[in-house]
Protein backbone atom coordinates (compact mmCIF):
# COMPACT_ATOMS: atom_id res chain seq x y z
CA UNK A 1 0.00 0.00 0.00
CA UNK A 2 2.55 2.35 0.95
CA UNK A 3 4.28 1.70 -2.47
CA UNK A 4 0.62 2.69 -4.17
CA UNK A 5 0.76 5.65 -2.63
CA UNK A 6 3.95 6.72 -3.36
CA UNK A 7 3.46 6.02 -6.74
CA UNK A 8 0.22 7.96 -6.98
CA UNK A 9 1.72 10.85 -5.45
CA UNK A 10 4.69 10.92 -7.87
CA UNK A 11 2.00 10.62 -10.95
CA UNK A 12 -0.12 13.34 -9.80
CA UNK A 13 3.47 15.63 -9.39
CA UNK A 14 4.54 14.81 -12.98
CA UNK A 15 1.16 15.24 -14.35
CA UNK A 16 1.08 19.06 -12.32
CA UNK A 17 4.59 19.59 -13.74
CA UNK A 18 3.20 19.45 -17.09
CA UNK A 19 -0.10 21.32 -16.82
CA UNK A 20 0.30 24.34 -19.26
CA UNK A 21 -0.23 27.97 -17.92
CA UNK A 22 -2.76 29.87 -17.86
CA UNK A 23 -3.61 32.62 -20.66
CA UNK A 24 -6.13 34.68 -22.09
CA UNK A 25 -5.45 34.16 -25.73
CA UNK A 26 -3.02 32.10 -28.33
CA UNK A 27 -2.82 33.14 -31.65
CA UNK A 28 -1.81 30.46 -34.18
CA UNK A 29 -1.13 29.02 -37.56
CA UNK A 30 0.23 32.68 -38.25
CA UNK A 31 3.28 33.86 -39.71
CA UNK A 32 3.90 36.40 -37.22
CA UNK A 33 6.08 39.57 -38.25
CA UNK A 34 7.68 40.60 -34.49
CA UNK A 35 9.66 43.22 -36.07
CA UNK A 36 12.18 42.32 -33.42
CA UNK A 37 16.02 43.31 -33.52
CA UNK A 38 16.39 40.21 -35.57
CA UNK A 39 12.90 40.99 -37.71
CA UNK A 40 12.31 37.31 -36.92
CA UNK A 41 8.97 35.41 -37.82
CA UNK A 42 7.16 33.00 -35.69
CA UNK A 43 3.97 31.00 -35.58
CA UNK A 44 2.12 31.38 -32.58
CA UNK A 45 2.15 33.84 -29.47
CA UNK A 46 0.08 33.73 -26.21
CA UNK A 47 -1.38 36.65 -24.01
CA UNK A 48 -2.69 37.30 -20.56
CA UNK A 49 -3.80 40.73 -19.29
CA UNK A 50 -2.97 42.98 -22.99
CA UNK A 51 0.48 41.75 -22.70
CA UNK A 52 2.32 39.28 -24.59
CA UNK A 53 3.53 35.89 -22.60
CA UNK A 54 5.45 34.14 -25.36
CA UNK A 55 6.13 34.03 -28.97
CA UNK A 56 7.29 30.86 -30.93
CA UNK A 57 5.71 27.79 -32.72
CA UNK A 58 2.46 26.81 -32.96
CA UNK A 59 3.90 23.27 -30.91
CA UNK A 60 5.46 25.20 -28.62
CA UNK A 61 2.88 27.89 -27.65
CA UNK A 62 0.06 25.10 -27.19
CA UNK A 63 2.11 22.97 -25.50
CA UNK A 64 3.39 26.01 -22.21
CA UNK A 65 -0.16 27.58 -22.43
CA UNK A 66 -4.14 27.35 -22.84
CA UNK A 67 -6.09 29.76 -23.17
CA UNK A 68 -9.79 30.85 -22.84
CA UNK A 69 -9.44 31.76 -26.43
CA UNK A 70 -7.71 30.67 -29.36
CA UNK A 71 -7.32 32.56 -32.68
CA UNK A 72 -6.64 30.57 -35.92
CA UNK A 73 -5.13 33.06 -38.35
CA UNK A 74 -5.52 30.31 -40.95
CA UNK A 75 -2.22 31.41 -42.19
CA UNK A 76 -2.20 35.04 -42.56
CA UNK A 77 0.14 37.77 -41.68
CA UNK A 78 0.26 39.47 -38.15
CA UNK A 79 2.13 42.60 -38.11
CA UNK A 80 2.05 44.93 -34.46
CA UNK A 81 -0.23 47.34 -34.85
CA UNK A 82 0.34 50.22 -36.70
CA UNK A 83 1.59 53.55 -35.11
CA UNK A 84 1.19 56.86 -36.82
CA UNK A 85 3.88 59.12 -35.87
CA UNK A 86 2.57 62.33 -36.86
CA UNK A 87 -1.28 62.68 -37.35
CA UNK A 88 -4.42 65.14 -36.34
CA UNK A 89 -6.60 62.71 -34.38
CA UNK A 90 -8.89 65.04 -33.14
CA UNK A 91 -8.77 67.50 -36.42
CA UNK A 92 -9.56 64.46 -38.44
CA UNK A 93 -12.55 63.25 -36.44
CA UNK A 94 -13.45 66.93 -36.48
CA UNK A 95 -13.38 66.97 -40.20
CA UNK A 96 -15.27 64.02 -40.29
CA UNK A 97 -18.42 66.28 -38.91
CA UNK A 98 -17.64 68.68 -42.05
CA UNK A 99 -17.87 68.74 -45.46
CA UNK A 100 -15.28 66.69 -47.14
CA UNK A 101 -13.35 68.60 -49.95
CA UNK A 102 -10.95 66.23 -50.68
CA UNK A 103 -10.34 65.39 -54.43
CA UNK A 104 -12.12 68.26 -55.61
CA UNK A 105 -11.07 69.04 -59.16
CA UNK A 106 -12.05 72.70 -59.79
CA UNK A 107 -13.60 75.43 -57.46
CA UNK A 108 -16.63 75.00 -58.76
CA UNK A 109 -16.70 71.08 -57.83
CA UNK A 110 -16.03 72.78 -54.17
CA UNK A 111 -18.75 74.51 -54.22
CA UNK A 112 -21.29 72.41 -55.62
CA UNK A 113 -20.02 69.85 -52.61
CA UNK A 114 -20.59 72.55 -50.29
CA UNK A 115 -23.84 73.46 -51.03
CA UNK A 116 -25.33 70.03 -51.13
CA UNK A 117 -23.24 69.62 -47.88
CA UNK A 118 -25.03 72.95 -46.73
CA UNK A 119 -28.76 71.18 -46.98
CA UNK A 120 -28.03 69.44 -43.38
CA UNK A 121 -26.26 72.84 -41.96
CA UNK A 122 -29.05 74.95 -42.49
CA UNK A 123 -27.83 77.39 -39.84
CA UNK A 124 -24.55 78.30 -38.35
CA UNK A 125 -21.07 78.22 -39.44
CA UNK A 126 -20.14 75.80 -42.67
CA UNK A 127 -16.83 74.39 -42.06
CA UNK A 128 -14.90 72.47 -44.96
CA UNK A 129 -11.14 71.08 -45.58
CA UNK A 130 -9.57 69.53 -48.31
CA UNK A 131 -9.48 71.66 -51.66
CA UNK A 132 -6.20 71.69 -53.08
CA UNK A 133 -5.53 74.27 -56.35
CA UNK A 134 -2.90 72.30 -57.43
CA UNK A 135 -5.48 69.38 -58.78
CA UNK A 136 -7.31 71.75 -60.74
CA UNK A 137 -7.02 72.76 -64.18
CA UNK A 138 -6.52 76.40 -62.87
CA UNK A 139 -4.26 76.23 -60.43
CA UNK A 140 -5.00 79.43 -59.03
CA UNK A 141 -5.96 80.29 -55.35
CA UNK A 142 -9.79 80.99 -55.01
CA UNK A 143 -11.55 83.37 -54.12
CA UNK A 144 -14.61 84.20 -52.58
CA UNK A 145 -17.10 85.84 -54.32
CA UNK A 146 -18.76 82.64 -55.58
CA UNK A 147 -19.36 81.79 -51.41
CA UNK A 148 -20.82 85.43 -50.57
CA UNK A 149 -23.01 84.75 -53.60
CA UNK A 150 -24.32 80.82 -52.50
CA UNK A 151 -24.06 81.92 -48.26
CA UNK A 152 -24.70 85.42 -47.73
CA UNK A 153 -25.92 85.22 -44.49
CA UNK A 154 -23.78 82.10 -43.19
CA UNK A 155 -19.97 82.46 -42.68
CA UNK A 156 -18.10 79.95 -44.47
CA UNK A 157 -13.75 78.85 -43.92
CA UNK A 158 -13.17 76.26 -45.68
CA UNK A 159 -9.27 74.90 -45.72
CA UNK A 160 -6.83 73.61 -47.68
CA UNK A 161 -5.65 70.19 -47.64
CA UNK A 162 -2.28 71.08 -45.60
CA UNK A 163 -4.07 73.07 -43.21
CA UNK A 164 -1.97 76.01 -43.98
CA UNK A 165 -4.22 77.65 -46.24
CA UNK A 166 -7.91 78.51 -46.03
CA UNK A 167 -10.64 80.63 -48.02
CA UNK A 168 -13.59 82.72 -45.89
CA UNK A 169 -16.52 84.53 -47.03
CA UNK A 170 -17.75 87.91 -46.20
CA UNK A 171 -19.77 86.25 -43.41
CA UNK A 172 -16.61 84.91 -41.90
CA UNK A 173 -14.43 87.72 -42.33
CA UNK A 174 -16.50 89.80 -40.45
CA UNK A 175 -17.10 87.42 -37.84
CA UNK A 176 -13.40 87.60 -37.25
CA UNK A 177 -13.33 91.87 -37.66
CA UNK A 178 -11.15 91.40 -41.02
CA UNK A 179 -12.50 94.34 -43.35
CA UNK A 180 -8.63 94.97 -44.94
CA UNK A 181 -5.40 93.63 -45.33
CA UNK A 182 -2.73 94.51 -42.69
CA UNK A 183 0.64 93.28 -41.96
CA UNK A 184 0.74 89.44 -39.65
CA UNK A 185 3.67 87.84 -38.85
CA UNK A 186 3.49 83.89 -40.48
CA UNK A 187 0.27 85.06 -41.96
CA UNK A 188 -0.88 86.72 -45.18
CA UNK A 189 -4.57 87.79 -45.25
CA UNK A 190 -4.44 88.69 -48.89
CA UNK A 191 -6.10 91.11 -51.01
CA UNK A 192 -6.32 92.17 -54.45
CA UNK A 193 -7.11 95.37 -56.84
CA UNK A 194 -8.05 97.01 -52.83
CA UNK A 195 -10.40 93.97 -52.52
CA UNK A 196 -9.87 90.84 -49.87
CA UNK A 197 -10.12 88.01 -51.62
CA UNK A 198 -11.03 85.55 -48.78
CA UNK A 199 -7.80 83.89 -48.82
CA UNK A 200 -5.86 83.38 -45.27
CA UNK A 201 -2.35 82.08 -45.29
CA UNK A 202 -0.86 80.42 -42.06
CA UNK A 203 -1.41 82.72 -39.14
CA UNK A 204 -4.39 84.53 -40.84
CA UNK A 205 -6.32 81.67 -40.87
CA UNK A 206 -6.44 81.28 -36.72
CA UNK A 207 -7.87 84.69 -36.74
CA UNK A 208 -11.05 83.49 -38.15
CA UNK A 209 -11.40 79.65 -36.79
CA UNK A 210 -10.74 80.91 -33.48
CA UNK A 211 -14.38 82.44 -33.54
CA UNK A 212 -15.59 79.00 -34.80
CA UNK A 213 -18.21 78.00 -31.91
CA UNK A 214 -16.63 75.41 -29.48
CA UNK A 215 -18.08 71.63 -29.38
CA UNK A 216 -20.11 70.62 -26.37
CA UNK A 217 -18.88 67.52 -24.29
CA UNK A 218 -21.30 65.48 -26.76
CA UNK A 219 -19.84 66.35 -30.14
CA UNK A 220 -16.56 66.08 -28.73
CA UNK A 221 -16.83 62.71 -27.85
CA UNK A 222 -18.23 61.91 -31.56
CA UNK A 223 -15.38 63.72 -32.85
CA UNK A 224 -12.98 61.21 -30.74
CA UNK A 225 -14.93 58.37 -31.40
CA UNK A 226 -15.54 58.51 -34.92
CA UNK A 227 -11.79 59.06 -35.57
CA UNK A 228 -11.06 55.83 -33.42
CA UNK A 229 -13.08 53.88 -35.73
CA UNK A 230 -12.06 54.78 -38.82
CA UNK A 231 -8.28 54.46 -36.98
CA UNK A 232 -9.27 50.82 -35.94
CA UNK A 233 -10.25 49.73 -39.18
CA UNK A 234 -7.08 50.31 -40.85
CA UNK A 235 -5.34 49.00 -38.19
CA UNK A 236 -3.77 51.99 -36.25
CA UNK A 237 -3.46 51.21 -32.65
CA UNK A 238 -1.70 54.07 -31.45
CA UNK A 239 -1.69 58.00 -32.63
CA UNK A 240 0.62 60.59 -32.34
CA UNK A 241 -2.21 63.81 -32.46
CA UNK A 242 0.45 66.82 -33.32
CA UNK A 243 -0.49 69.93 -31.59
CA UNK A 244 -3.69 69.94 -29.00
CA UNK A 245 -4.54 72.12 -26.10
CA UNK A 246 -4.56 71.15 -22.93
CA UNK A 247 -8.36 71.26 -22.28
CA UNK A 248 -8.29 68.36 -24.73
CA UNK A 249 -5.90 66.02 -21.87
CA UNK A 250 -8.67 65.88 -19.62
CA UNK A 251 -11.55 64.73 -21.79
CA UNK A 252 -9.22 62.42 -23.22
CA UNK A 253 -8.55 60.87 -20.01
CA UNK A 254 -12.14 60.25 -18.83
CA UNK A 255 -13.20 58.99 -22.33
CA UNK A 256 -10.35 56.61 -21.91
CA UNK A 257 -10.99 55.55 -18.32
CA UNK A 258 -14.39 54.93 -19.20
CA UNK A 259 -12.99 52.57 -22.04
CA UNK A 260 -15.29 54.27 -24.78
CA UNK A 261 -11.66 55.36 -26.25
CA UNK A 262 -9.16 52.55 -26.58
CA UNK A 263 -6.61 54.17 -29.38
CA UNK A 264 -3.49 54.98 -27.56
CA UNK A 265 -2.70 58.47 -27.90
CA UNK A 266 0.69 60.33 -27.95
CA UNK A 267 -0.54 64.19 -27.17
CA UNK A 268 1.73 66.99 -28.38
CA UNK A 269 0.54 70.13 -27.17
CA UNK A 270 0.52 72.98 -29.05
CA UNK A 271 3.01 75.97 -28.61
CA UNK A 272 0.66 78.56 -26.35
CA UNK A 273 1.95 79.75 -22.66
CA UNK A 274 -1.49 78.04 -21.22
CA UNK A 275 -0.14 74.47 -22.38
CA UNK A 276 3.20 74.65 -21.03
CA UNK A 277 1.90 76.09 -17.42
CA UNK A 278 -0.12 72.79 -17.57
CA UNK A 279 2.14 70.48 -18.27
CA UNK A 280 5.15 71.99 -16.33
CA UNK A 281 2.86 72.14 -13.53
CA UNK A 282 1.82 68.48 -13.81
CA UNK A 283 4.30 66.79 -14.68
CA UNK A 284 4.43 64.02 -17.57
CA UNK A 285 1.27 62.19 -17.69
CA UNK A 286 1.77 58.43 -18.66
CA UNK A 287 -0.89 55.94 -18.87
CA UNK A 288 -1.38 52.42 -20.88
CA UNK A 289 -3.13 54.36 -23.28
CA UNK A 290 -1.99 58.43 -22.92
CA UNK A 291 1.16 59.95 -23.16
CA UNK A 292 1.56 63.49 -22.80
CA UNK A 293 5.12 64.43 -22.64
CA UNK A 294 6.29 66.99 -25.78
CA UNK A 295 5.24 70.25 -27.53
CA UNK A 296 4.49 71.16 -30.91
CA UNK A 297 5.89 74.21 -32.59
CA UNK A 298 5.50 75.61 -35.74
CA UNK A 299 8.47 76.94 -37.60
CA UNK A 300 6.99 77.77 -41.13
CA UNK A 301 4.07 76.95 -43.33
CA UNK A 302 3.62 74.27 -46.07
CA UNK A 303 5.33 74.03 -49.36
CA UNK A 304 1.36 74.07 -51.77
CA UNK A 305 0.52 77.55 -49.88
CA UNK A 306 4.16 79.06 -50.38
CA UNK A 307 4.47 79.58 -47.10
CA UNK A 308 7.42 76.70 -46.52
CA UNK A 309 10.20 79.27 -45.74
CA UNK A 310 13.17 78.93 -48.12
CA UNK A 311 16.74 80.05 -48.38
CA UNK A 312 15.88 81.11 -52.06
CA UNK A 313 12.95 82.12 -54.00
CA UNK A 314 10.20 79.43 -55.02
CA UNK A 315 11.14 78.76 -58.77
CA UNK A 316 7.80 79.69 -59.79
CA UNK A 317 7.63 83.04 -57.94
CA UNK A 318 10.40 84.90 -57.02
CA UNK A 319 9.09 87.32 -55.38
CA UNK A 320 8.49 84.77 -52.41
CA UNK A 321 10.78 82.92 -50.00
CA UNK A 322 7.51 81.87 -47.42
CA UNK A 323 8.12 82.81 -43.93
CA UNK A 324 8.90 81.94 -40.27
CA UNK A 325 5.60 82.10 -38.29
CA UNK A 326 7.52 83.65 -35.22
CA UNK A 327 10.81 84.87 -34.47
CA UNK A 328 13.96 83.31 -34.23
CA UNK A 329 13.93 84.56 -30.69
CA UNK A 330 10.69 83.13 -29.62
CA UNK A 331 12.00 79.46 -31.04
CA UNK A 332 15.19 79.79 -29.02
CA UNK A 333 13.27 80.80 -26.06
CA UNK A 334 10.68 77.96 -26.49
CA UNK A 335 13.28 75.51 -26.77
CA UNK A 336 15.52 76.57 -23.70
CA UNK A 337 12.48 76.28 -21.64
CA UNK A 338 10.91 73.01 -22.84
CA UNK A 339 14.42 71.35 -22.21
CA UNK A 340 14.90 72.98 -18.55
CA UNK A 341 11.78 71.24 -18.08
CA UNK A 342 13.35 67.89 -19.28
CA UNK A 343 10.53 67.82 -22.16
CA UNK A 344 10.56 66.66 -25.71
CA UNK A 345 10.36 69.63 -28.50
CA UNK A 346 8.64 68.49 -32.23
CA UNK A 347 8.77 70.97 -34.56
CA UNK A 348 7.16 71.44 -37.63
CA UNK A 349 9.70 72.52 -40.33
CA UNK A 350 8.92 72.51 -44.20
CA UNK A 351 11.33 74.57 -46.13
CA UNK A 352 15.26 74.69 -45.79
CA UNK A 353 15.56 77.83 -44.23
CA UNK A 354 13.00 76.29 -41.98
CA UNK A 355 14.98 73.31 -40.99
CA UNK A 356 18.32 75.22 -40.76
CA UNK A 357 16.80 77.42 -38.40
CA UNK A 358 15.43 74.89 -36.19
CA UNK A 359 18.35 72.29 -36.64
CA UNK A 360 20.57 75.03 -35.47
CA UNK A 361 18.66 75.94 -32.43
CA UNK A 362 17.95 72.40 -31.60
CA UNK A 363 22.08 71.59 -31.87
CA UNK A 364 23.10 74.71 -29.56
CA UNK A 365 20.55 73.81 -27.15
CA UNK A 366 21.03 69.79 -26.94
CA UNK A 367 25.39 70.44 -27.38
CA UNK A 368 25.98 67.22 -28.09
CA UNK A 369 24.71 63.89 -28.15
CA UNK A 370 21.79 62.58 -26.04
CA UNK A 371 18.83 60.67 -25.80
CA UNK A 372 15.97 63.52 -25.84
CA UNK A 373 14.53 62.61 -29.06
CA UNK A 374 13.98 66.04 -29.82
CA UNK A 375 11.89 65.96 -33.33
CA UNK A 376 11.29 67.94 -36.65
CA UNK A 377 8.21 67.04 -37.95
CA UNK A 378 8.58 66.24 -42.06
CA UNK A 379 11.93 67.55 -42.34
CA UNK A 380 10.73 68.16 -46.40
CA UNK A 381 13.17 70.42 -48.11
CA UNK A 382 16.99 70.01 -46.37
CA UNK A 383 20.27 71.75 -47.30
CA UNK A 384 22.72 69.36 -48.81
CA UNK A 385 25.30 70.43 -45.87
CA UNK A 386 22.34 70.58 -43.33
CA UNK A 387 21.42 66.68 -43.20
CA UNK A 388 24.71 66.39 -40.79
CA UNK A 389 22.59 68.76 -37.94
CA UNK A 390 20.32 65.99 -37.40
CA UNK A 391 22.87 63.36 -36.47
CA UNK A 392 25.32 65.53 -34.79
CA UNK A 393 22.28 66.04 -31.76
CA UNK A 394 20.19 63.12 -32.66
CA UNK A 395 17.77 65.10 -33.64
CA UNK A 396 14.38 63.17 -35.03
CA UNK A 397 13.45 63.39 -38.47
CA UNK A 398 9.88 62.36 -38.39
CA UNK A 399 8.51 61.90 -42.05
CA UNK A 400 5.44 61.06 -44.18
CA UNK A 401 5.76 59.23 -47.04
CA UNK A 402 2.95 60.20 -48.55
CA UNK A 403 3.95 63.71 -49.36
CA UNK A 404 6.58 63.24 -51.20
CA UNK A 405 3.86 61.05 -53.98
CA UNK A 406 1.28 63.71 -53.15
CA UNK A 407 3.81 66.74 -53.81
CA UNK A 408 5.67 65.53 -56.42
CA UNK A 409 3.69 66.84 -59.50
CA UNK A 410 4.60 69.70 -58.94
CA UNK A 411 7.06 70.23 -55.95
CA UNK A 412 9.62 70.53 -58.66
CA UNK A 413 8.00 73.64 -59.90
CA UNK A 414 7.97 75.14 -56.31
CA UNK A 415 11.45 73.95 -55.92
CA UNK A 416 13.75 73.60 -59.32
CA UNK A 417 15.44 70.95 -60.01
CA UNK A 418 18.44 70.93 -57.53
CA UNK A 419 16.21 71.85 -54.39
CA UNK A 420 14.48 69.19 -55.75
CA UNK A 421 17.24 66.63 -55.15
CA UNK A 422 17.23 67.06 -51.52
CA UNK A 423 13.75 66.91 -50.48
CA UNK A 424 11.67 64.35 -48.94
CA UNK A 425 14.88 62.49 -48.67
CA UNK A 426 14.00 59.71 -46.58
CA UNK A 427 17.18 57.18 -46.97
CA UNK A 428 19.54 60.24 -46.07
CA UNK A 429 17.61 61.41 -43.28
CA UNK A 430 17.51 57.67 -41.86
CA UNK A 431 21.05 57.61 -42.05
CA UNK A 432 21.64 59.85 -39.50
CA UNK A 433 20.45 58.12 -36.48
CA UNK A 434 19.69 54.87 -37.92
CA UNK A 435 16.29 54.86 -37.57
CA UNK A 436 13.07 57.01 -38.38
CA UNK A 437 9.23 56.95 -37.64
CA UNK A 438 6.91 57.57 -40.22
CA UNK A 439 3.31 59.08 -40.00
CA UNK A 440 0.74 60.17 -42.60
CA UNK A 441 -0.24 63.54 -41.23
CA UNK A 442 -3.53 63.40 -41.83
CA UNK A 443 -6.51 64.48 -42.66
CA UNK A 444 -3.73 66.12 -44.86
CA UNK A 445 -3.63 62.79 -46.30
CA UNK A 446 -5.65 59.53 -45.96
CA UNK A 447 -5.04 57.90 -42.89
CA UNK A 448 -4.50 54.27 -44.28
CA UNK A 449 -0.94 53.02 -43.45
CA UNK A 450 -1.02 51.01 -46.68
CA UNK A 451 -0.60 54.19 -48.58
CA UNK A 452 2.68 55.06 -46.20
CA UNK A 453 4.20 51.34 -46.90
CA UNK A 454 4.31 52.00 -50.47
CA UNK A 455 4.74 55.19 -51.00
CA UNK A 456 7.75 54.69 -48.87
CA UNK A 457 9.03 51.05 -50.59
CA UNK A 458 7.76 51.86 -53.91
CA UNK A 459 7.42 55.93 -54.29
CA UNK A 460 4.92 55.96 -56.15
CA UNK A 461 1.29 56.86 -56.06
CA UNK A 462 -2.30 54.97 -55.71
CA UNK A 463 -2.06 55.60 -59.55
CA UNK A 464 0.79 53.25 -59.68
CA UNK A 465 2.59 56.80 -60.62
CA UNK A 466 5.43 57.64 -62.03
CA UNK A 467 6.31 54.50 -63.27
CA UNK A 468 9.61 53.88 -62.23
CA UNK A 469 9.25 55.76 -58.77
CA UNK A 470 10.02 59.31 -57.63
CA UNK A 471 13.71 59.61 -56.50
CA UNK A 472 14.13 55.83 -56.24
CA UNK A 473 17.66 56.79 -54.39
CA UNK A 474 15.17 57.66 -51.63
CA UNK A 475 13.57 54.40 -51.07
CA UNK A 476 13.38 52.92 -48.00
CA UNK A 477 13.28 49.05 -47.81
CA UNK A 478 10.27 47.24 -46.75
CA UNK A 479 12.19 46.18 -43.46
CA UNK A 480 12.54 49.54 -42.73
CA UNK A 481 9.70 50.63 -43.86
CA UNK A 482 7.50 48.76 -41.41
CA UNK A 483 9.87 49.38 -38.64
CA UNK A 484 9.51 53.00 -39.44
CA UNK A 485 5.43 52.23 -38.99
CA UNK A 486 5.67 50.61 -35.72
CA UNK A 487 8.94 50.32 -33.43
CA UNK A 488 10.81 53.31 -34.21
CA UNK A 489 7.41 54.86 -34.25
CA UNK A 490 7.34 54.16 -30.99
CA UNK A 491 10.93 54.83 -30.24
CA UNK A 492 10.12 58.13 -31.20
CA UNK A 493 7.36 58.67 -28.36
CA UNK A 494 9.74 57.07 -25.81
CA UNK A 495 7.85 53.97 -25.82
CA UNK A 496 9.92 51.16 -27.71
CA UNK A 497 10.10 48.95 -24.59
CA UNK A 498 6.14 48.47 -24.53
CA UNK A 499 5.06 48.29 -28.05
CA UNK A 500 6.45 48.24 -31.43
CA UNK A 501 7.11 44.73 -31.93
CA UNK A 502 5.42 41.45 -30.79
CA UNK A 503 7.95 40.14 -28.17
CA UNK A 504 7.01 38.75 -24.74
CA UNK A 505 6.44 41.21 -21.90
CA UNK A 506 5.19 43.92 -24.76
CA UNK A 507 1.73 45.19 -25.16
CA UNK A 508 -0.83 42.92 -27.55
CA UNK A 509 -1.67 45.14 -30.23
CA UNK A 510 -1.44 43.43 -33.28
CA UNK A 511 -2.94 43.42 -36.62
CA UNK A 512 -4.46 40.44 -38.76
CA UNK A 513 -3.75 41.46 -42.38
CA UNK A 514 -5.30 39.47 -45.78
CA UNK A 515 -2.42 39.97 -47.60
CA UNK A 516 1.37 39.45 -46.57
CA UNK A 517 2.57 43.07 -47.75
CA UNK A 518 6.78 41.71 -47.00
CA UNK A 519 6.21 39.65 -49.88
CA UNK A 520 3.63 40.34 -51.95
CA UNK A 521 3.46 41.84 -55.38
CA UNK A 522 3.86 45.78 -55.54
CA UNK A 523 0.11 45.59 -56.78
CA UNK A 524 -1.47 44.17 -54.52
CA UNK A 525 -0.15 46.17 -51.25
CA UNK A 526 -2.87 49.09 -52.07
CA UNK A 527 -5.40 46.54 -52.22
CA UNK A 528 -4.81 44.65 -48.72
CA UNK A 529 -7.29 44.86 -46.17
CA UNK A 530 -7.29 44.72 -42.03
CA UNK A 531 -8.99 41.83 -41.19
CA UNK A 532 -8.67 42.27 -37.80
CA UNK A 533 -7.18 44.83 -35.46
CA UNK A 534 -6.57 43.81 -31.19
CA UNK A 535 -5.22 46.11 -28.66
CA UNK A 536 -4.52 44.74 -25.21
CA UNK A 537 -5.53 41.43 -26.91
CA UNK A 538 -8.94 42.45 -27.11
CA UNK A 539 -10.06 43.05 -30.59
CA UNK A 540 -11.54 45.94 -31.31
CA UNK A 541 -12.43 45.68 -34.80
CA UNK A 542 -13.07 42.94 -37.18
CA UNK A 543 -13.74 42.74 -41.11
CA UNK A 544 -17.51 42.12 -41.71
Amino acid sequence: MKNLFASLVLATALLSGCKSKNADLIVYNAKVYTVNDKFDTAAAFAVKDGKILAVGSDAEIKKEYSATEELDAKGKAVYPGFIDAHAHFYGYGQSLQTADLTGTKSWAEVCQVLSSFAKSQPKGWLIGRGWDQNDWSNKEFPDRADLDRLFPNQPVLLTRVDGHAAIANEQALYAAGISKSYPLTGGDIVEKNGRLTGLLVDNAVRLVSSKIPAESPEEQEKVLLDAQAKCFAVGLTTIDDCGVDASLVDFIEKLQASNKLKMRLYLMLSDKESNYDYLFKRGAIKTQRLNVRSFKVYADGALGSRGASLLHPYSDMPTKKGFLLSSQQHFQQVAEKIAAHDFQMCTHAIGDSANRTILKIYNKVLGGKNDKRWRIEHAQVVAPEDFALFGKTNVVPSVQPTHATSDMYWAGDRLGAARLKTAYAYKQLLQQNGWLPLGTDFPVEDINPMLTFFAASFRKDAKDYPKGGFQMENALTKEETLRGMTIWAAKANFEEKEKGSLEKGKLADFVILDNDIMTTQADKILKTQVLKTYINGEKVYEKK
